[in-house]
């Protein structure tokens, strides 16, 4: 049997770096492999410590216990609503923002597991505007830095709406998102007023304090504990809640580390932090928009 590399924090926030800042893969290689000893170790590192596409989800595609389908919504937007298959009545609704690679097929499984807890759920492509989420994730992340924040807040904002008046929801939205996804979510929490009700950002960047006391809805904030890119900005956002009266709640997964909750990468999913948030967050939404 091949013997596992040692993956350290520093290869970590090493790719972190490449996909949240630099998006240069050759320089990435190039000071990976200076660390792990080789290209062939290097290679694999970079394997375990980023997402992987072909992994399986929770819950598959054809579960009948769902509805699923691809949707437009506005100015040739798309996205990827699920619901529960037999549900009778008005549902509670929830937007799910991807990461920075598009809306792939874990975040597709995301959307699929709210079904299932009985929600009305929609993942926007916020990519559409570009032709889509690509398959190659470097694309998708090159992609994403060609967006323009305000274009992609009001796309969320719109997003929220739809599925504020759509005929299966009972008019209560939350959203939640990962990465880019969670500042995505603090900035609609910010933007769209009363019609978002509940927002839980996992390890995303908070919006700037002056816009806090836009805030209406209840926030649930997921951090992990080694990701000093994004925990920087925590404490400023802590007191800005808190002058604003705005209800929240911060939590902190100790020894977790960026993406933990994305368990299609095998060095950074925490499960233990990933059951705990989520058992969380799942309880959060019912609560709020029942």
């Amino acid at each position: 049997m091949t013997e596992l590399p040692k993956i350290t924090q520093e290869m970590i926030d090493l790719y972190d770096e490449f996909t949240h800042v630099t998006n240069d893969r050759t320089a990435f290689m190039r000071r990976l492999t200076a660390l792990a000893g080789s290209p062939e170790r290097a290679e694999r590192i970079a394997a375990m410590i980023a997402a992987n596409m072909a992994a399986a989800g929770l819950v598959a595609e054809d579960d009948p216990r769902i509805r699923t389908e691809t949707v437009t919504f506005a100015d040739a937007m798309t996205g990827y609503l699920a619901q529960p298959a037999t549900a009778s009545g008005r549902l509670a609704a929830v937007m799910v923002v991807h990461e920075n690679r598009g809306l792939v097929p874990h975040i597709r499984d995301v959307v699929r597991r709210l079904a299932l807890e009985g929600f009305l759920a929609f993942g926007p492509d916020f990519l559409s505007p570009l032709g889509g989420t690509p398959e190659d994730e470097d694309k998708g992340r090159d992609m994403i830095a060609k967006l323009e924040a305000p274009k992609v807040t009001a796309h969320a904002v719109t997003a929220v709406r739809w599925l504020k008046s759509h005929p299966k929801s009972n008019g209560k939205v939350g959203a939640v998102g990962f990465c880019w996804g969670g500042g995505v979510v603090n900035r609609t929490a910010v933007a769209a007023g009363a019609d978002l009700i509940a927002a839980v950002p996992y390890y995303g960047a908070q919006p700037p304090a002056a816009d806090v006391p836009r805030i209406k809805a209840e926030l649930l904030l997921h951090y992990a504990g080694n990701d000093e890119r994004i925990n920087a900005g925590i404490a400023a956002y802590r007191e800005a809640l808190a002058a604003a009266g705005v209800k929240h709640t911060i939590y902190m997964y100790e020894g977790a580390q960026h993406a933990f909750n994305n368990d299609t990468s095998e060095a950074r999913y925490n499960k233990a932090a990933a059951e705990l948030a989520w058992s969380r967050t799942i309880a959060m939404l019912k609560r709020t928009l029942a």
